[in-house]
């Protein structure tokens, strides 16, 4: 069997890293996969691009730009949700692509920003290949929204989206929606990373009859793993006696991201425990402006953004604990990450965190948007950190539940599953 990935980037986001673990994951159960990428960052012979020279890469360029451009006009020209929205307007024909010509199963990640139209994606199907579509967020359910908050439009019919201003210029959610609605939905598998998200997309009027499982993403534990904590500190210059509070986000000033509800957190724990106050300071991990390290009340550093796992695994090793302030949230890789190198993990009772986090077990899940309890998490995860069996707990959860042959498997059953149902779907 052979399987082809596609998703925008080869490394840049949580899809991105999920797709690449996938194939990596794959690979350990002798599958053969390879994935095609627009943005390919590294020399992975796997890896494959849709820019094969400068033409493509120009004309790439000009479709992101195209359709940003459109959702920006659209947006009355504010940058304002400019990238929580995507209309799919313009990509890549990758039907005729050799790697889709050789490949038994197409497997969609993240295609969003020019690297797959909806038509695109409707001439993929056409191909007659088996297609699988992982949900990394709802966008393959909603209009146009990556997450559509308190909206239940999708369950309808999306129109008039809280994320474009009121009267724009053209009600994009409505026409995409459109759009969506000429998908063959009984040719795709829609995956969804957490059971939230599964559940989430079965309410949707778009794939209202489609096929909608659920398989969480993997991770290799041979490269994230717990190492020494005094070590790591010391790869950072950090004190061994020190509480360090991990935050990491791509881009740490999203709102989604919930860095104001970790500073109020911050003000009450400093608040009502000040015997923690020489004690605490806060790791920051990810893209972020340098106003951003005043704007804790507690000592605050950043690693910056770490492409190198084994950073990773050391910044993680280090930290007392990890918070996941997320206002919205998929499975995000940062819990399973953290938890497979030891660290137990805070985070607010939302999308697929509650699935990742044991209560008071391997860490805290605090009443969604309640900075108070999220507070409360931090303190009793700083008390409980001491206990060596809350790390061998972050540990186990981590090697049971997202193991990367284990998860490898369910994925090769799918791909099997559905190209039986095609086959007897072609021969009516």
């Amino acid at each position: 069997m052979k399987v082809l990935i596609l998703c925008t980037s080869e490394n840049t986001g949580g899809a991105a890293v999920a797709a690449k673990r996938l194939m990596y994951a794959l690979h350990s159960i002798g599958v053969e996969a390879k994935m095609l990428v627009r943005d390919k960052q590294t020399d992975d012979p796997h890896v494959y691009s849709v820019n094969t020279s400068w033409l493509t890469t120009k004309l790439n360029f000009l479709r992101f730009v195209a359709e940003r451009l459109l959702i920006f006009l659209c947006n009355k020209f504010s940058k304002e949700n400019l990238f929580r929205t995507s209309i799919a307007n313009t990509g890549n024909d990758l039907s005729r692509h050799p790697l889709v010509q050789e490949a038994d199963v197409i497997h969609l990640h993240w295609i969003n920003q020019g690297l797959l139209s909806i038509a695109d994606i409707r001439g993929l199907i056409r191909s007659g290949k088996t297609v699988l579509w992982t949900m990394h967020d709802m966008w393959a359910f909603t209009g146009i929204c990556h997450y559509s908050g308190n909206c239940l439009k999708f369950t309808e019919k999306c129109f008039n989206c809280p994320q474009q201003p009121a009267h724009p210029f053209a009600d994009l959610s409505a026409l995409t929606w459109e759009q969506k609605k000429k998908m063959p939905q009984d040719r795709i598998v829609y995956v969804g990373c957490s059971k939230w998200i599964t559940e989430t997309a079965r309410h949707s009027e778009l794939l209202s009859g489609a096929q909608i499982t659920w398989v969480p993403n993997p991770i290799d534990t041979t490269r994230y793993y717990p190492v020494d904590r005094i070590e790591a500190r010391t790869h950072f210059n950090l004190d061994a006696d020190k509480v360090y509070l991990l935050f990491g986000a791509a881009k740490l000033t999203d709102e989604r991201k919930g860095a104001a509800y970790l500073k109020e957190a911050c003000r009450i724990l400093k608040e009502k425990h000040p015997e923690l106050d020489d004690r605490i300071e806060l790791l920051l991990m990810g893209k972020a402006q340098e106003d951003i390290l005043g704007y804790f009340p507690y000592p605050t550093r950043s690693f910056g953004y770490l492409n190198s796992e084994s950073e990773l695994v050391k910044a993680y090793s280090a930290a007392t604990l990890f918070v996941i302030p997320s206002l919205e949230d998929n499975l995000p890789n940062s819990i399973m990450e953290s938890m497979a190198c030891g660290t137990p993990c805070v985070g607010f009772r939302n999308g697929g965190i509650p699935e990742m986090i044991d209560h008071k077990e391997n860490g805290y899940v605090a009443d969604y948007l309640d900075a108070e309890n999220l507070a409360r998490g931090i303190y009793w995860t700083i008390a409980a950190s001491g206990d060596e069996a809350i790390r061998d707990a972050c540990v186990e959860r981590v090697k049971v539940h997202y193991n990367q042959q284990q998860i490898a498997g369910r994925y090769y059953q799918l791909y099997e599953d559905a190209s039986k149902r095609i086959q007897t779907m072609k021969e009516r």
